[in-house]
């Protein structure tokens, strides 16, 4: 593992332990050049390697994508950068279920938008307006409305 610090391409694990649940491990190093510390993370990766986009591009399955979509979605609410982390984990465990080599982003997002609603619903509304384009406030009044309707049931 190459050192942060110096870039050095050696070091040594001082301490490894289970993360996120048992789906990654946690490693703390040391540079053998400079001695400096640093931790890194190991995690699966059974999710679909290519993400095919709307216009039919593919690129690689980028998880700071969804997590960068994520904390905007939650600015300002009162939701803690564990529970997000949590999310996104249950997020990326429903898309390991997924099969295949590729997902789709309407995929992608359809999952997202279905575990925000679970958990926050002004998240969830801004997540949808970005996510569905919305294109005025009724759109968005519409999508409110529905949100309304669920919660009476």
């Amino acid at each position: 593992m190459k050192c942060p610090f110096c870039g050095f391409e050696d070091s040594k694990v001082i301490d490894s332990r289970s993360s996120d649940g048992g789906s990654s491990i946690r490693r703390r190093r040391q540079c053998k050049k400079c001695k400096a510390r640093f931790t890194t993370f190991e995690r699966y990766e059974q999710i679909p390697a290519v993400v095919v986009k709307r216009n039919g591009d593919r690129e690689p399955y980028n998880r700071e994508k969804i997590l960068v979509g994520l904390n905007k979605a939650f600015q300002k609410r009162p939701v803690t950068k564990q529970k997000i982390q949590e999310l996104l984990e249950d997020i990326e465990s429903e898309l390991r279920t997924h099969g295949g080599k590729e997902v789709e982003t309407s995929y992608i997002g359809m999952v997202v938008l279905k575990k925000l609603k679970e958990l926050d619903e002004v998240a969830y509304l801004r997540f949808a307006s970005v996510y569905k384009e919305f294109k005025d406030v009724s759109q968005f009044q519409e999508e409110l409305i529905e949100l309304l309707k669920k919660g009476k049931k």
